[in-house]
């Protein structure tokens, strides 16, 4: 049997980058220094997609990030419009441009049809109404944390973070981010260590092995017959959030109170989206540490979420959260996740002698198999189906096709440096 454990000893399993947020609470002058440093960084975003559209129009090659940085910010704060740029850190500046230079590359490769997943458009201007703002600094900005357990940040100060829990390594980078309901975060991005993954959890039994059908009424049953009921976190709080919305819509555009009741819609979406990743969080983890291998079918999300019936439930239950959650823990700690097409007929079919029945209306929650006679329960029946059809349970799960190996974040970054003793996280 396939071991991933001696692929990691042999040294050819790659480190996995995770990110690890935390609260961050800024003083009101921290907040007026970070609006700076966003604003800046806002600026000089917005003056290199202006230099690539301006070398487009003249037909003229696209410039280089090093004659942007020279152009767009030495030379920039030497002048009377841009001479405020120096009140930040050179290096959100640069990173800035660096974000700029991502944002093309993507979009080309787009074009090309080599980046996965939707068409992305032409990277437009940064709006200083967005209510999400960001800006990142590497090593040589100088930031660092404090025997306090303060983030300390270049031309910001110290600013207070809540540690939630506790750095596995030194990260070079942070990246401070406001969202919109006014909060504010660091995001690291940490090297972790496969060695030390695999054994944060026992292997489990080869033979633990499920299948999971997602649903509405249950958010998951799965094939030993469990079945997980849906909190249905959006539906829960829509009465809060239409409210806030009504207040929000009764208030005069460009006036402070629009701008409260913004905010307290926001912490309202917040809230649910928080009460939502938790709950995936919990659940992912809990099936990854249980089970050596889980199968899950490939839904299109997008397809289903079309109809008007049923698009917010879809979208509240957040299927794909919740199966990108499993997809990453099950290569961070050496399981096998293993999705099946979305065209199986799992809820046509009998598990005990393969029969298909045909389609069923949503409605029939129970049906009688005219071959084997058997009782079926439609959501456990899909579950057992979606086990049977990844080929678990007397197959070997240590397939060429499955991926069994720690990727790397989706956004490149800056790592951490190497793998030291933990950090202390006050």
């Amino acid at each position: 049997m396939f071991s991933i454990r001696a692929i990691i000893q042999a040294g050819t399993v790659p480190v996995m980058q995770l990110r690890y947020s935390f609260r961050l609470y800024p003083t009101r002058g921290q907040q007026i220094a970070l609006g700076r440093a966003f604003g800046c960084a806002r600026v000089v975003y917005n003056d290199a997609v202006r230099a690539r559209r301006t070398a487009h129009e003249q037909m003229l090659p696209f410039p280089k990030i090093g004659d942007l940085s020279r152009i767009l910010i030495t030379e920039a704060k030497k002048t009377p419009d841009r001479a405020w740029l120096s009140v930040v850190s050179a290096v959100v500046l640069q990173q800035s441009l660096r974000d700029a230079e991502s944002a093309y590359a993507n979009f080309f490769a787009s074009l090309k049809g080599e980046r996965k997943g939707p068409k992305l458009g032409e990277p437009s201007f940064k709006s200083r109404k967005d209510t999400k703002q960001s800006i990142r600094l590497t090593a040589n900005a100088r930031w660092k944390l404090t025997e306090a357990g303060r983030l300390s940040l270049p031309k910001i100060g110290e600013v207070k973070v809540k540690w939630s829990r506790t750095l596995p390594a030194v990260p070079s980078s942070v990246t401070v981010i406001k969202d919109s309901a006014g909060r504010y975060f660091a995001s690291f991005v940490i090297d972790t260590d496969p060695a030390a993954d695999l054994a944060r959890f026992e292997t489990p039994d080869p033979n633990n092995q499920i299948g999971i059908d997602l649903g509405l009424k249950h958010f998951a049953i799965l094939s030993d017959g469990t079945k997980i009921e849906n909190p249905r976190f959006l539906r829960r709080a829509e009465k809060k959030l239409k409210k806030a919305q009504r207040s929000l819509d009764r208030k005069q555009k460009g006036s402070k109170n629009r701008e409260k009741a913004r905010l307290k819609l926001a912490r309202a979406h917040a809230a649910v989206a928080d009460a939502r990743r938790e709950f995936h969080h919990q659940l992912s983890t809990r099936l990854i540490r249980e089970n050596q291998a889980i199968a899950v079918e490939d839904l299109a999300v997008k397809a289903l979420a079309r109809s008007r019936r049923t698009a917010k439930s879809v979208h509240d239950a957040g299927w794909s959260q919740f199966v990108s959650l499993l997809e990453y823990k099950a290569r961070r700690y050496g399981r096998t996740l293993i999705k099946i097409g979305r065209f199986v007929p799992t809820s046509q079919t009998c598990h005990v002698c393969d029969r298909k029945d045909g389609p069923k209306p949503l409605h029939i929650r129970e049906w009688i198999c005219p071959g084997c006679h058997t009782v079926h329960d439609r959501d456990i029946n899909s579950a057992i189906n979606v086990k049977q059809a990844a080929g678990l349970g007397g197959h070997s799960l240590w397939s060429a096709d499955k991926t069994t190996t720690p990727v790397v974040a989706q956004r490149r970054e800056t790592g951490s440096h190497g793998l030291p003793d933990v950090t202390r996280a006050a």
